[in-house]
């Protein structure tokens, strides 16, 4: 059987919220600072499972952020120069294996980028030659 586009195949479209559920939820809504203030004491008491729903829902996690690198080199500098200065911070210890290979992929990227140009530049000029 194929499906049309457009037409749903519910006619009678998404299900209304039970009113069971719809008043169960008011219920929460309203009880909620009486239940974050009970799960606190237990979190205090020790209640490892209350400490744990506390900091997940309080506190999320922190994605990981690398420092940004600075490096000592001339303006204009090439590729070549600027990949060294990366291997050299991370074999002195001052960037870590990650943020270098993000560096040198951020360097592949623009060099990627550059070689198109140039190469686009190069193409035009001999589409002028050539009229």
């Amino acid at each position: 059987m194929a499906f049309k586009k457009g037409v749903s195949g519910n006619l009678n479209g998404r299900p209304r919220l039970d009113a069971k559920v719809s008043r169960c939820r008011e219920k929460i809504i309203k009880a909620l600072p009486e239940i974050v203030d009970a799960l606190i004491i237990q979190a205090k008491d020790g209640d490892q499972q209350a400490i744990k729903i506390l900091i997940d829902r309080v506190m999320p996690s922190l994605k990981a952020r690398s420092e940004t690198i600075m490096f000592d080199v001339p303006a204009g500098s090439d590729a070549a120069t600027l990949s060294l200065a990366i291997v050299n911070k991370m074999a002195n210890g001052e960037v870590a294996p990650d943020d270098a290979n993000q560096a040198m992929s951020a360097l592949s990227s623009q060099c990627k980028i550059y070689d198109i140009v140039e190469l686009t530049k190069k193409v035009d000029e001999l589409l002028e030659r050539t009229k």
